[in-house]
């Protein structure tokens, strides 16, 4: 599903996101990706979804190798992988229907297909009920919620949560966590890019630990050590 050979991201001569690193990542896994500040995680990202491209190795994601995808085909990469940041960015004059709706209207999807699609991704997050209401007024975990589904429109093979949580409190934390889960028990490979220990202790799933762009440590059921 997701192969990275050799694969380095040097931004100058003394700043290096990745160095060398070799990680493959299989159909429906669930994967933590952790480490402090300045690791490398959020270049990883960047070059999951072609962001960035690589200063040398390869990347895999499915069938494409994505090392010097064309920008003209890095939408239709992006219809694939479902990204969730931390921050919301949702349309603030949009109700939560229509920001989900949104998504597949830039991509020229056709009414009948985003009438069918929507209601299905928002009764996947248990946003159904507010599928009127505006940005300001749901709960930091509400609009998290809202920006999963927003992923979700397009089926992705993958859904990446960069630091999905940092904003919210304990419990809206453990609500996105478990949406997560359940979207990962539908057969999507999750990856969460996170710093928070608690969370990673308790999914007892794959670990990957960056430390100064490389891989340190990766264990099917690890923990966060550092």
């Amino acid at each position: 599903m997701i192969n990275l050979k050799g694969v380095s991201k040097k931004y100058s001569k003394d700043s290096v996101g990745l160095d060398n690193i070799d990680l493959c990542i299989e159909a429906g896994e669930f994967v933590s990706i952790v480490g402090q500040s300045g690791t490398g995680k959020t270049t990883l990202v960047k070059l999951l979804i072609a962001e960035e491209k690589p200063t040398s190795g390869t990347i895999e994601v499915g069938d494409w190798d994505i090392t010097n995808i064309p920008h003209r085909h890095i939408p239709f990469l992006r219809r694939q992988i479902g990204v969730v940041f931390q921050d919301f960015k949702l349309l603030p004059t949009k109700t939560v229907r229509e920001n989900v709706a949104f998504a597949l209207q830039v991509a020229g999807e056709s009414r009948h297909r985003i009438f069918d699609v929507v209601p299905k991704v928002l009764d996947i997050v248990g946003l159904s009920q507010k599928h009127d209401r505006y940005p300001h007024q749901l709960s930091g975990g509400e609009q998290q919620r809202v920006v999963i589904a927003r992923s979700l429109v397009h089926r992705p093979k993958i859904l990446i949560g960069d630091e999905p949580t940092g904003n919210l409190d304990s419990i809206n934390t453990q609500e996105i966590i478990e949406i997560l889960k359940k979207i990962n028990e539908f057969g999507t490979t999750v990856l969460l890019v996170t710093h928070n220990r608690e969370i990673v202790n308790q999914l007892r799933d794959r670990v990957v630990t960056l430390h100064d762009g490389k891989i340190i440590a990766d264990e099917k059921e690890g923990k966060y050590r550092l």
